[in-house]
C-alpha cells in the first residue's frame, strides 16, 4: 500500500495524534523511530500500521516483522508525510500508529513482594520516561501514573522511555483510591521526603513496596503525602540542594534492586 499526499484522511488522523486531546480521543498514538517500531511489533503491541518512506523502503531491522506481522498495515509514504507526522526537527524515516492498551492495576496489588512506581505529578517528559525505563531496568512490577503526569504516549516520553513502555505494565490510575487499596493489602507506600529520619541505604526494601514520586517543584500531592508511610531521605555529600525526580528514583529503585537480587554485596 502506498499513501503519497499529505492531504490524504488517513495522514491528517496520524498527524493529529501529535496532540493529547487527540490521542485520548482516538486511543490511539505515534511511535517514532526503528527502535522504538521495532519495540512494539516485538512486544505484540496492536500496532495498526507501519509507515516507511517509499524511496527507502521498509529498514532492514523490520524485515522480518513485515513478514511475520500481517495483521499491521504496512504503508510506504511520502518524505513530507513523514515529516508531517513527526515530533522532531529530522524526522527517522520510519513511524509506527498503536492502539493505547488500558492495563489494571489489580495485578500489581496482587504481586507477592511486589515494587511498584507511582508518579504524583511529575510533569516533565524526560522524567516520565526516564523512570519508566528505569522501573523496566530493575525489574520492577509495574509503573502507575497518576493525575498531573505528563502523557505517556507523548513523543518525548516515548523516545525517554527507549522501549520500556512495552517491557512492563504502566497504567493510569486514581491515587487517591489505588493507594488505600495497597495499605489494606499490607502494601508500603514510601517516598522521599526533607524531613524524613529514615536514611534510604537503612530501609528494607525486600517487602511490597510502592514508590511515591512527586512533582519537580512542589513533591507529592498533600492528598498522596497524607497516606505515604515511611519518608526516606537520599545522604548527600557534597553541595547540591537536591536531585531531580528521575535521579532520586533511580537510587532508590537500584538500592531496591541490590537488596531484593544481591543481598550482602
Amino acid at each position: 500500500m502506498q499513501i503519497l499526499s499529505s492531504q490524504n484522511a488517513r495522514v491528517k488522523e496520524w498527524s493529529s495524534l501529535l496532540e493529547k486531546k487527540q490521542r485520548d480521543k482516538l486511543g490511539k498514538y505515534i511511535l517514532e523511530g526503528i527502535h522504538l517500531v521495532k519495540e512494539a511489533l516485538e512486544a505484540d503491541a496492536e500496532v495498526e500500521c507501519v509507515c516507511y518512506e517509499l524511496e527507502a523502503g521498509i529498514p532492514a531491522e523490520l524485515a522480518a516483522a513485515a513478514s511475520a506481522r500481517l495483521d499491521v498495515d504496512w504503508i510506504g509514504v511520502s518524505a513530507a508525510i513523514i515529516a508531517k507526522c513527526s515530533d522532531t526537527k529530522t524526522p527517522q524515516p520510519v513511524f509506527a500508529v498503536v492502539r493505547k492498551h488500558a492495563g489494571s492495576a489489580q495485578p500489581l496489588l496482587e504481586a507477592a513482594a511486589g515494587l511498584v512506581v507511582v508518579l504524583d505529578g511529575v510533569q516533565d517528559p524526560g522524567n516520565v520516561g526516564t523512570i519508566i525505563r528505569t522501573a523496566d531496568a530493575v525489574g520492577a512490577d509495574g509503573v502507575i501514573v497518576g493525575a498531573g503526569c505528563a502523557d505517556i504516549y507523548g513523543p518525548k516520553v516515548l523516545r525517554a522511555t527507549m522501549g520500556s513502555l512495552f517491557h512492563l505494565p504502566v497504567i493510569h490510575g486514581k491515587l487517591e483510591e489505588l493507594l488505600p487499596q495497597a495499605k489494606g493489602r499490607g502494601i508500603r507506600l514510601a517516598g522521599t521526603s526533607l524531613q524524613a529520619a529514615v536514611n534510604c541505604f537503612a530501609y528494607d526494601f525486600t517487602g511490597p513496596t510502592w514508590l511515591l514520586f512527586g512533582s519537580e517543584g512542589a513533591g507529592l500531592s498533600p492528598t498522596v503525602r497524607a497516606l505515604m508511610d515511611d519518608g526516606l531521605i537520599i545522604p548527600m555529600r557534597g553541595q547540591a540542594e537536591s536531585l531531580n525526580v528521575a535521579m532520586a528514583a533511580s537510587v532508590l529503585l537500584y538500592e531496591a534492586l541490590r537488596q531484593r537480587h544481591y543481598p550482602g554485596k
